[in-house]
């Protein structure tokens, strides 16, 4: 099956990209990073799951690369869509959202590849090359979160992981609690009431089992729902 799908990166020169990400200066980033890679083109570049169907509808795609979390829908909707009309097409995943319900939900709707987008020391074009030749380009910590699956959800101490059942929300807000940021910072970047920042946060330590900042987040990674 690699050496297949090498043979097929080999002839074709032109592959059509699809690019997806409702984060404006992330999404300009990632398009010319795209635009510079001499065996594909980049056909559009979304910011919304409905502007996504519509490339997918009148236009070839051969490589979706997606975020999860668009403001009108997810990621995934358009890796089924475009499997549903283009079977073999890719799909590769980059996000910040990392449990373990989601990324099992992406996989199985086609994405061959996970990225997660705070590792920004990828080579995004090595992780497309490595994809289109039949690898699976996968961060690390998607990589110990399957592997952790794979082995019956087991944690260091040797008891089942509980699932997190993270809201959206809830994962954005722990991902900016891992950065350190206070909750007046928090809810200026998410343009939502500072008020409303410890009720998620109260609610994240509930589902994680903990009791503050620096256990919520030593636990997120001991569960690869945050990279290390």
């Amino acid at each position: 099956m690699a050496r297949e799908a090498s043979e097929r990166t080999e002839n074709k020169t032109n592959w059509r990209v699809l690019l997806v990400e409702d984060d404006v200066p992330v999404r300009n980033r990632l398009a010319r990073i795209l635009e510079g890679w001499d065996q594909g083109s980049l056909i559009a570049a979304c910011g919304t799951l409905f502007d996504a169907k519509q490339v997918i509808e009148r236009e070839t795609v051969d490589l979706l690369i997606t975020d999860l979390r668009l403001p009108d829908g997810t990621g995934i909707e358009a890796i089924r869509r475009l499997k549903d009309i283009s079977p073999d097409a890719e799909a590769m995943v980059i996000s910040v959202l990392a449990d373990q319900r989601t990324v099992l939900d992406a996989i199985e709707a086609g994405a061959a590849g996970y990225l997660h987008k705070d590792a920004y020391a990828i080579d995004l074009l090595e992780a497309v090359k490595d994809l289109l030749a039949g690898r699976s380009p996968i961060s690390s910590s998607i990589a110990r979160l399957l592997v952790r699956r794979l082995a019956g959800h087991e944690t260091h101490d040797g008891t089942p992981d509980a699932p997190s059942d993270l809201t959206v929300r809830e994962m954005e807000i722990l991902n900016h609690i891992a950065r350190g940021l206070t909750y007046e910072e928090i809810a200026a970047r998410l343009e939502i009431s500072r008020n409303t920042v410890p009720v998620h946060i109260r609610n994240i330590y509930r589902k994680l089992s903990v009791n503050n900042r620096s256990q919520a987040v030593f636990e997120a990674r001991e569960r690869g729902i945050l990279p290390r």
